[in-house]
């Protein structure tokens, strides 16, 4: 029966409910091959769930993505809220070149993304990574001059350190800020998270799954990017600790997907993971965690098998940004 309670997005965002789906699989460029259908019937589904928040990026697919969210939410705008990252360049092979965050290039990049998207406004707007060049003043500033106009409704920033944080908050009200945020993968407890609490900011969090490592999933291709993340690339080393994060799982009646997600749900219930769900059938095995919440016992079970930096190998957002170029949490 899953829930129909909403969580409210920092102090003065909008209520949401408590999981996300990101929509950056339903395109080529991240994992296998997809299949569009599935994607828009997966968007769909969740929205018939209650599922009201949607993440994509204007770089993801070199705007395909976007696209293939106007299609599914044609006729159900008034359902769903659009979480849009922007400021990633990319060179016509698909290649990373560069950020870009300076005002001319945030009205730039809303233009397009409001054309792809099929509507007049996006819910939240944000960097997807600092701008080392550009100070974070400048770039919230020229997003709150986007929400006088109409344009956007709430602003968020993703991967950034404390500093950045509190400097953005002082321009305008922050509603979340997107961070890799995991059982293995739990480096934003010692001064994000305290911070974000300090400051009414909530945060979405994505690789919840640890992008599906700890729910049994393996790339398939050299295309799809998890081949590259080096807690894959060392999966042997993980593997003995992998299994026995299965077996508690099934232990407790959950798949592990369930149970990544209930720990979140339990641990930072404030906080909303997003769930790159590609099926409908993925989208319904994740939302069950809400159906089978954590006990106490079971929380410190999980967390005493699956302790911080337990798994081998960096962390994906910083593997991203050493394959791409993005800052990630610097100040």
């Amino acid at each position: 029966m899953t829930t129909n309670k909403k969580t409210k997005l920092g102090a003065t965002g909008p209520d949401v409910f408590p999981i996300a789906l990101g929509c950056m699989g339903m395109t080529p460029g991240a994992y296998t091959t997809p299949v569009e259908a599935e994607g828009i019937a997966t968007i769909h589904a969740a929205i018939e769930r209650g599922v009201n928040l949607l993440d994509t990026g204007d770089f993801y697919s070199m705007g395909e993505n976007e696209m293939l969210v106007r299609r599914a939410i044609e006729g159900r705008r008034d359902k769903v809220l659009l979480s849009v990252k922007f400021g990633a360049t990319r060179g016509p092979d698909g290649s990373w070149t560069g950020f870009d965050t300076r005002p001319v290039a945030v009205q730039n990049f809303v233009a397009y993304s409001l054309k792809r998207l099929g509507t007049d406004v996006i819910d939240i707007y944000r960097p997807t990574r600092l701008d080392p060049a550009v100070p974070i003043e400048d770039t919230v500033g020229a997003i709150a001059d986007l929400v006088k106009k109409g344009y956007v409704r709430h602003i968020g920033l993703s991967e950034v350190g404390v500093g950045t944080i509190r400097r953005a908050a002082k321009v305008h009200p922050i509603v979340d800020v997107q961070l890799e945020y995991s059982l293995a993968n739990r480096g934003a407890e010692e001064a994000v998270l305290p911070a974000l609490a300090e400051l009414g900011i909530s945060a979405t969090l994505y690789g919840v799954l640890v992008h599906g490592l700890l729910s049994g999933s393996r790339p398939t291709s050299p295309s799809d990017f998890r081949a590259h993340l080096p807690q894959f690339t060392q999966r042997d080393r993980n593997e003995p600790l992998l299994q026995r994060f299965r077996t508690l799982a099934e232990a407790g009646g959950r798949t592990p997907a369930q149970l990544c997600i209930a720990w979140a749900l339990a641990n930072q219930p404030a906080l909303i993971p997003t769930i790159g769900a590609r099926t409908p059938a993925q989208l319904e095995s994740a939302l069950g965690a809400l159906d089978r919440p954590l006990t106490a016992e079971e929380i410190a079970q999980v967390e005493s098998l699956m302790p911080q930096n337990a798994l081998a190998g960096a962390t994906a957002a910083a593997s991203i940004a050493q394959l791409t170029g993005l800052v990630v949490g610097e100040d």
